[in-house]
């Protein structure tokens, strides 16, 4: 170790200074001299910290993309087969709540920042979910309330801290809310429709990760337990995505082609009666 180093240090010593400026800003002065500087791996404190930081990033780089399958399926299909606008308008909701407690409350980013992103493009796919479903109205209601919603959570003198902290307690509650209807839809469906398994599956990773990098920089309990509950649901929306994997057929699907066939309509059915010719017909020449 001691050979590692010596042939490290001075490589980190002479990084250049945005480098070190960002590295200060993301770990702290403190735990960037003890990793990067003095390269000692034995605070564990500091690997901790170094590691939530990093998979903080992780998950808001992620984010930015996470919800673009989703989006790009919906535009190629033009149908809202299998996505719930429920499951998204709740998931919304909650998101502006944690969004505004986590800034007003001045967490770092690094804990809450894709939350915006993917806010952003949770409106994107539920106003393409109301258009497909012949819902044009609908979706400019819905993105003129998140507006005005979000200018009073953003603001002080409009919505105060302490209420603001109930918000966040129903904003845990909506976001665990919001998996349940898309969970239904998914049954209901008897396959995921347009769902897109990309996003199931980071929506997964990226609360079990939440779960850690919560414990290691945010102590506030209303948002740690909405990470835990939001993961189990998140892992049973995940098992249905597998469980319907290879399935032939959504229940929908099979409907439309289950016409009902009357009596003697068919051409090969056993039940079909061959009417008789009339003994007055005559073959025309």
């Amino acid at each position: 170790m001691d050979a590692l180093r010596n042939a490290l240090q001075p490589i980190t010593h002479a990084l250049p200074a945005p480098i070190h400026e960002l590295g200060t800003s993301i770990i702290g002065d403190v735990c960037y001299k003890t990793l990067i500087l003095d390269i000692n791996l034995e605070s564990t404190e500091c690997l901790k910290l170094a590691i939530s930081k990093g998979l903080g990033l992780g998950i808001i780089a992620a984010s930015s993309i996470v919800k673009i399958p989703q989006i790009l399926k919906l535009l190629s299909s033009k149908s809202s087969s299998g996505i719930s606008f429920l499951s998204y308008f709740l998931e919304t909701s909650a998101y502006l709540i944690s969004l505004a407690y986590n800034y007003r409350q001045g967490f770092p980013f690094s804990t809450y920042g894709e939350t915006a992103l993917i806010a952003v493009q949770n409106v994107v796919i539920a106003v393409l979910v109301l258009n497909y479903s012949g819902k044009s109205a609908g979706a400019a209601v819905f993105v003129a309330g998140l507006a005005a919603s979000g200018a009073a959570l953003f603001a002080p003198n409009i919505l105060d801290m302490q209420t603001l902290s109930y918000f966040q307690a129903g904003a845990g509650v909506l976001g665990v809310a919001s998996k349940l209807p898309q969970i239904a839809a998914v049954w209901q469906e008897g396959g995921t429709g347009q769902l897109s398994a990309f996003a199931v599956f980071n929506y997964l990773i990226g609360s079990l990760s939440r779960i850690f990098t919560t414990l290691q920089e945010v102590d506030d309990k209303l948002i740690l337990y909405g990470f835990v509950a939001g993961f189990a649901l998140n892992a049973i929306l995940a098992a249905q995505m597998v469980y319907y994997w290879n399935a032939p057929a959504k229940k929908s699907e099979k409907a439309k082609g289950k016409m009902p066939v009357k009596a003697g309509a068919g051409a090969g059915s056993s039940t079909a009666t061959p009417k008789a010719k009339s003994p007055t017909t005559r073959r025309r020449g």
